[in-house]
């Protein structure tokens, strides 16, 4: 059986153009997921990787080195994709593709409107980069500058749940396997599982800044209700209602196994704490209960 061919929504004779809409993370909390769903909408254009790390490259110097190596991979990955499925990339695509990743010009206002310069005139255009969240004070007032109508979606999961599973996540990709329980909890201390979810500093930041064009949703509901938070969505965008396909699918689901042992996931919420007692004071309770 030949697979289905990708298909994308495309205006090769389109202008460049600010993205309308945001989706800032966090990470781990289904934002691939709801990039695959919301795609499917054709009143939504979501670039063919989603992330573009625009802004994080601008005010989070560390997250340089690795960004510059995404879009040095990023075209030959599309194109494996296409290949795995069966389905010739478009020329037009593959042009875009070696004129977005590579070049000296990469990283300016001119380069990021070029992203979304093939998306359809109907349609907004739609940045999906969770490491937005974590931009500083003065990343965020650029960006609410910057896209001045722009509105922000920003999923969030239990501190807990979602340290666990960027742990296993980075475990995977390096290749490691902690042999011990003294292993885990050195693993556990890495700084970069708290400030991807530093919910207390980053929550604030985002509502003084955008108001009621920031939507935070919980990730429970993406298992529980898919239904009603995607018409939570549509209700923010201003888009229609759309019959999307693979609602309860999951996407990018870390397999089974590599688990920490119980120690390091009582470390981890003994660390977190602060951060799960702030979902519950800022958001409520029955919010904080749904990030599950």
């Amino acid at each position: 059986m030949t697979p289905n061919p990708i298909h994308y929504d495309w205006n090769a004779d389109g202008q460049p153009r600010k993205p309308q809409v945001l989706c800032i993370g966090a990470q781990k909390a289904g934002t691939s997921w709801l990039a695959q769903i919301l795609g499917q909408h054709p009143q939504v254009w979501i670039p063919p990787f989603k992330e573009t790390h625009f802004f994080n490259y601008q005010f989070v110097p560390g997250h340089r080195y690795w960004i510059e190596w995404h879009y040095r991979n990023k075209p030959a990955e599309i194109r494996q994709r296409h290949a795995r499925r069966q389905s010739p990339i478009p020329p037009e695509v593959d042009q875009w593709l070696t004129g977005i990743c590579a070049g000296r010009r990469m990283f300016t206002n001119h380069w990021y409107k070029r992203i979304f310069a093939p998306a359809p005139a109907h349609a907004m255009g739609a940045d999906f980069t969770p490491e937005y969240s974590t931009l500083p004070d003065e990343g965020v007032a650029h960006v609410a500058g910057f896209l001045p109508r722009a509105r922000v979606i920003y999923l969030i999961r239990d501190p807990v749940d979602r340290a666990v599973s960027q742990l296993r996540m980075n475990l995977m990709r390096e290749k490691r396997r902690p042999a011990t329980v003294a292993d885990w909890l050195h693993e556990i201390e890495n700084p970069v599982l708290a400030e991807r979810g530093d919910y207390a500093a980053y929550i604030p930041r985002w509502q003084r800044y955008f108001g009621d064009r920031l939507l935070i949703l919980p990730y429970g509901r993406i298992a529980a209700d898919p239904d009603g938070l995607m018409q939570a969505v549509e209700t923010h965008l201003g888009i229609g209602p759309f019959a999307y396909a693979g609602l309860r699918n999951k996407v990018f689901a870390t397999p089974d196994g590599l688990m920490p042992p119980p120690q390091a996931v009582a470390a981890l919420a003994e660390r977190l704490a602060p951060q799960t007692a702030f979902l519950r004071d800022h958001l409520g309770v029955d919010f904080a209960a749904q990030t599950r």
